[in-house]
């Protein structure tokens, strides 16, 4: 869906500098990341980070702000002085349907300003291999069969492997347990030693588990199959009806940011997503580069707002 948001022409958009940003960045710039060390997220981040430090001649530094389902960092970067030197990187429960997962928030999703959706990627349904189950059909009779054993495991409240683990639960009929960690390394390792069942992760992370046969993944929740993993079914080829989990990464800029300063980081941004070896190394972490424009990150988060808080209503999910 938004893998032709990378066009060639962007770069015309941007030929002009912004009035009153010539001199930005004139000191370090944050990258906010509001999930854990280590995982998709703060690889992609430092990977963007080391280029616009190169291009700016100026230190850009990454800073892992993790807890409340992403609240935390992205309250963090609400606050902060609007101009352009702490900006925040964040999955899409903080920017869409946080406000519908948690009763009250410390910030309003809707005053932070859209620069970019840097990449997109298909979360996979993985399995410990100690559950003995090898396929999506057999997942679902274990579960019921023992009914409030299937714990499933997400990277945290209001993350799109939480949400869709439960709504793989209300489609399925099968009773679930919710366990959320503050990323993905711990699930994983508990997955890993046989101490979680089930997570929605991904593919990023999930593939390398898999191949060194640490975990099994029973099927991808996308329209397509994976051309990574072209033996492994979809949902909907594993009988599981309209469940489709996609993650992605936002970089905003708090309210009241200067469009200035918002047009030249997007002008980085887009020069950066046209070098051929930038995203080879981002593809390399089994992720689609996207790198959009700031109208065109805002109508996507506008259009994810839609379809994740009608998937939160589907499945039932109460606030916290």
């Amino acid at each position: 869906m938004v893998r032709g948001l990378l066009l060639a022409g962007w770069a015309v958009l941007w030929a002009i500098g912004p009035v009153g940003a010539q001199d930005f960045p004139n000191r370090t710039v944050r990258l906010v990341v509001n999930s854990q060390a280590g995982g998709t997220a703060d690889q992609t981040t430092r990977l963007l980070a080391d280029e616009l430090s190169r291009r700016w001649s100026q230190s850009v530094i990454v800073e892992n702000v993790v807890g409340a389902g992403g609240n935390t960092g992205a309250a963090q970067v609400a606050r902060t002085e609007p101009d352009g030197h702490t900006l925040l990187v964040s999955h899409p429960g903080p920017l869409t349907i946080n406000g519908l997962l948690f009763k009250s928030i410390p910030y309003d999703p809707k005053s932070l300003v859209p620069i970019s959706i840097l990449v997109t990627f298909p979360n996979a349904l993985v399995v410990s291999r100690s559950l003995n189950v090898s396929s999506v059909a057999e997942l679902v009779a274990w579960g019921k069969k023992n009914a409030g054993q299937l714990t499933y495991g997400s990277q945290g409240v209001g993350t799109t492997t939480h949400l869709a683990g439960s709504l793989l639960a209300a489609r399925t009929g099968v009773e679930m347990v919710h366990v959320p960690y503050r990323g993905s390394p711990a699930a994983i390792m508990d997955l890993t030693g046989g101490r979680l069942a089930m997570m929605f992760d991904n593919l990023g992370t999930a593939i390398p588990q898999h191949e060194a046969g640490n975990t099994r993944i029973l099927a991808i929740a996308d329209g397509k199959r994976s051309p990574l993993l072209p033996n492994v079914p979809t949902l909907e080829e594993a009988g599981v009806k309209d469940l489709r989990s996609v993650t992605w990464f936002g970089l905003m800029a708090p309210e009241k940011t200067s469009p200035a300063f918002v047009e030249r980081i997007s002008r980085e941004i887009v020069a950066i997503y046209q070098d051929p070896a930038f995203v080879a190394k981002l593809k390399s972490f089994n992720v689609d580069p996207v790198g959009a424009t700031p109208p065109q990150a805002a109508r996507f988060i506008a259009d994810e707002t839609v379809l994740w808080s009608a998937v939160v209503k589907d499945a039932k999910i109460n606030p916290e």
